[in-house]
C-alpha cells in the first residue's frame, strides 16, 4: 500500500468525519482518478512531436497514453476532424496514489519560485486541475533528451460534492496550496 493511501485511510478519513460531521464512512470524499493531458497543436505539422511527447507521458505516468483527436474541423487552424491533437492518460488505484505522492512531494517543489498551487482551480464539483509549464520537473525525464518544453495539465477527480470538500480533502492529503 502506498504512503498516500495509508495516510488517507488512517488520518484523512477520521479527520473529515469529525470536522464535516459525516454519519457514514462512505460519505467521506475520496480520490477517483487522475487525468494527465498534453494538448499539442504542433502535432498538426510535426508528427514526430507526438511520438516524443507520448514517450515522455508514458515515462511520467507509467502507463501508455491515448491519442486524443480533433472533434471538429477548423479551417483557420488547418485542423480537420480526426487529426491527432493531444495525449491523455487516466490513472486509477495504486498508480494514481503513487503519482500524486510524487507530484505533491517532489515535482511541485521543483518549480522555480514556487509559492504553492492556486486555490481557485476547482471546477465547482470538487475536482482540481493544476497545470505545469514543463515536463522536465519530473525526475524520470532526462533533461538532455527533451526536444521541446511542453506543458502538462493534471486533473484530480474526487467524489467531493463541493469545492470546499475537495479542497479540504487535498489539503489533508498534503497538496501545497498557496497561503494567500
Amino acid at each position: 500500500m502506498s504512503r498516500l493511501k495509508e495516510k488517507y485511510q488512517k488520518e484523512v478519513v477520521p479527520t473529515l468525519i469529525q470536522q464535516q460531521d459525516y454519519h457514514n464512512v462512505m460519505q467521506v470524499p475520496r480520490l477517483e482518478r487522475v487525468v494527465l493531458n498534453i494538448g499539442m497543436g504542433e502535432a498538426i505539422q510535426n508528427a514526430k512531436a507526438l511520438e516524443t511527447a507520448e514517450s515522455d507521458l508514458a515515462t511520467i505516468s507509467g502507463q501508455h497514453p491515448v491519442i486524443t483527436r480533433a472533434k471538429k474541423s477548423i479551417a483557420a487552424f488547418r485542423l480537420r476532424e480526426g487529426m491527432p491533437i493531444g495525449l491523455k492518460v487516466t490513472l486509477r488505484g495504486q498508480r494514481m496514489y503513487d503519482f500524486l505522492d510524487k507530484l505533491m512531494n517532489t515535482v511541485l517543489c521543483r518549480q522555480r519560485d514556487f509559492q504553492g498551487v492556486p486555490h481557485n482551480s476547482f471546477d465547482g464539483r470538487g475536482n482540481y486541475t493544476v497545470a505545469l509549464r514543463e515536463q522536465a520537473l519530473f525526475p524520470e525525464i532526462d533533461y538532455d533528451k527533451i526536444d521541446k518544453v511542453r506543458g502538462l495539465e493534471i486533473t484530480i477527480v474526487t467524489t467531493a460534492r463541493t469545492n470546499e470538500e475537495g479542497r479540504k480533502l487535498l489539503e489533508l492529503l498534503g497538496m501545497p496550496f498557496a497561503t494567500n
